[in-house]
């Protein structure tokens, strides 16, 4: 199944200061490890509603980069995207992406003709890479030192 990215739009620097106050009275209240019990203002059920501890650490996180002023998108785990999305999350080309797929660098499924990438297998294969990156950065930083560059 297909999960279209809806479009993102940078917070205003309202935005960024309310999610900032929000966040930390939240924080302050709510549990990361705890269901939270809510209810809404204004609602004239006065139902409580109980919010799942997953779904408060997303909603703290959430707020947390919106204080940054940074555009927040929520993808499934399980989402599959097309290979040009999968290409812009690792901002590389679409043919790279291709390439990593052939070589079965990232897992993948076909629909048809097309290719779907599963979210999940995507960003392993992102830590795997950047661990890689990291490493030979170390490994180039400590034939510097050994050179007294």
């Amino acid at each position: 199944m297909h999960h279209a990215s809806p479009p993102t739009s940078l917070p205003s620097q309202t935005e960024a200061v309310v999610a900032k106050e929000t966040r930390r009275a939240l924080a302050s209240r709510l549990r990361k490890d705890r269901p939270a019990q809510v209810r809404i203002v204004g609602d004239p059920s006065r139902e409580t509603m109980t919010l799942p501890a997953p779904a408060v650490r997303l909603l703290l996180r959430g707020l947390e980069e919106l204080a940054l002023g940074n555009a927040v998108t929520l993808i499934p785990v399980r989402a599959e995207l097309t290979t040009q999305e999968a290409a812009d999350m690792l901002d590389i080309s679409r043919p790279s992406l291709i390439q990593l797929l052939d070589e079965r660098k990232i897992e993948y499924r076909r629909v048809g003709t097309h290719r779907r990438v599963r979210f999940d297998s995507l960003m392993k294969h992102k830590r795997e890479a950047d661990a890689a990156r990291r490493a030979a950065l170390a490994e180039l930083a400590a034939y510097d030192q050994e050179l007294g560059i």
